[in-house]
């Protein structure tokens, strides 16, 4: 999984990515402490763009900073995972309603080549990726910036929960037909059935990731 990079992306920037990408895959463990002694010196830098960095992966709820305690990875618990499920179908659906008007066979040709993408993951880190761009395709079209930007944040702090608790614990991908059922109520206009399918996929997914596998 890689968050893509701009060209014009500033040190900090470039700092941040790196390190939210090791958060989000779970190779920075919750609870960890970051030191910007350290990530200066692993990126070549100075401790200002570190700091700056660390501003924006707090602002993004991966890390957060405690009076004498420092900078550490945030927590995953449930509570989050459901607020995130629950804005995530609320904004998904939103642009869906939004970009529906404006698919094209191109379009449909893109998603279904997406979704055998994804069949034909068997890496998680791979099948996640096909994944978030399958959604990202399916509302694209609507044409609302900021309400992509919104998405594609909830969406990779969806896969973090996905890494760091629900895979380890056994969970494995089991989506891409609740996908193609989706796209068969579009391709029929059928928004309303397409609506509460991308609703209730996305609520579903969050369930699984945020109860314990002895528990489902």
């Amino acid at each position: 999984m890689t968050i893509p990079a701009a060209e014009s992306d500033t040190l900090a920037e470039r700092i941040a990515r790196s390190l939210g990408e090791r958060i989000i895959k779970g190779e920075i463990a919750p609870g960890t402490r970051l030191r910007q002694d350290r990530v200066a010196l692993e990126f070549g830098s100075s401790h200002v763009p570190v700091r700056e960095a660390f501003q924006r992966l707090e602002a993004r709820g991966l890390l957060a900073s405690t009076p004498r305690r420092g900078v550490r990875v945030t927590s995953l618990d449930p509570a989050s995972v459901r607020e995130i499920a629950a804005m995530r179908a609320a904004l998904e659906v939103l642009a869906l309603r939004h970009a529906a008007p404006k698919l094209t066979p191109r379009h449909v040709a893109q998603i279904e080549a997406m979704l055998q993408a994804g069949d034909d993951d068997d890496d998680i880190f791979a099948w996640e990726t096909a994944n978030r761009a399958f959604h990202r395709a399916l509302v694209a079209p609507c044409g609302m910036p900021r309400l992509l930007a919104s998405i594609d944040e909830l969406q990779l702090a969806s896969s973090r929960y996905l890494f760091v608790t629900a895979y380890p614990a056994g969970w494995r991908p089991r989506s891409n037909q609740d996908h193609r059922i989706i796209l068969d109520a579009l391709k029929r206009r059928d928004l309303e059935q397409a609506s509460s399918l991308l609703r209730r996929h996305i609520l579903s997914m969050e369930r699984l990731i945020a109860v314990p596998a002895d528990e489902r």
